[in-house]
C-alpha cells in the first residue's frame, strides 16, 4: 500500500484524539478534533460509537504510532523486530527507534512545524548530520550526532514559523537544542517519559507477539 497523502486531520478524527500531524493548527481552535469530534465521512456524526477491545484496540494503537511517525507497515514491523531482539523493554525500545529517526529529530529541534514537514525538509537536502548532508528521513541518529540546517537553507520562511511554534513548547531533554542556530546535539537516548504522545506501546507489543 502506498503512503497516505490525503488530509491528515481525518486520521486524528478517525482515532478520536490529536496525533499532532498538522503543526500549528493542532494547537489552535481551528483543529478539526476540537470542532468536529466525531469520525470523518458522510455518516460519521450519526454513527454509533462502538467500544473497541482486544485485537481492535491493539491494532488502533499500532495505526496511531504509524500515523504519527509516517511509517509503512514493513518498516514499522522491522522496528519492532529489532526492538524485540534487544535486551530491555520492547515497547520502550520501539519508541526509542521511532523518536531517533532523523525526520523526528528535525521536528523536535523546532526546524519544522510537523513531522510531515520535517520529512520534506530532509528529503530536499536541507539537513546536515555531523556536517554531512543526509536526505533519508528514516536515518537513525545516535548519541553524539549533531544535526543542523544547511547554511544556505537558513533563509527558508518556514524556519521562523517553526521556531515560533517550538518556543512555546517544552524542549526534549535528550537533545541539546540551539534554536537560534537551528541546530542541536543528541546527548542521550529518549526515555519513555520523554515521549509525550497518545500511544500505548505495550498494546503494540502484544499485537506483534501473537
Amino acid at each position: 500500500m502506498a503512503r497516505y497523502t490525503g488530509p491528515v486531520c481525518r486520521m486524528c478524527r478517525r482515532d478520536g484524539t490529536k496525533l499532532f500531524l498538522k503543526g500549528a493548527k493542532c494547537f489552535s481552535e481551528k483543529c478539526p478534533v476540537e470542532k468536529r469530534n466525531f469520525p470523518p465521512g458522510q455518516h460519521g456524526q450519526s454513527r454509533k460509537v462502538k467500544k473497541v477491545v482486544g485485537y481492535g484496540l491493539q491494532l488502533r494503537e499500532k495505526q496511531k504510532a504509524k500515523r504519527i511517525y509516517f511509517t509503512l507497515e514493513t518498516q514499522f514491523r522491522a522496528y519492532y523486530q529489532k526492538a524485540a531482539n534487544r535486551t530491555g523493554v520492547t515497547g520502550e525500545l520501539l519508541l526509542q527507534q521511532l523518536e531517533t529517526r532523523l525526520d523526528n529529530v528535525v521536528y523536535r529541534l523546532g526546524i519544522a512545524t510537523s513531522r510531515r514537514q520535517s520529512r520534506q525538509i530532509v528529503r530536499h537536502g536541507h539537513i546536515l548530520v555531523n556536517g554531512k548532508k543526509v536526505n533519508i528521513p528514516s536515518f537513525q541518529c545516535k548519541v553524539g550526532d549533531e544535526i543542523a540546517i544547511r547554511e544556505g537553507s537558513k533563509a527558508l520562511v518556514i524556519l521562523e514559523e517553526a521556531k515560533q511554534l517550538a518556543s512555546g513548547q517544552r524542549a526534549v531533554p535528550w537533545i541539546d537544542i540551539n534554536r537560534d542556530n537551528f541546530s542541536g546535539k543528541i546527548i542521550s537516548l529518549p526515555k519513555r517519559e520523554d515521549v509525550n504522545l497518545p500511544v500505548n506501546e505495550q498494546l503494540i507489543v502484544e499485537l506483534y507477539s501473537k
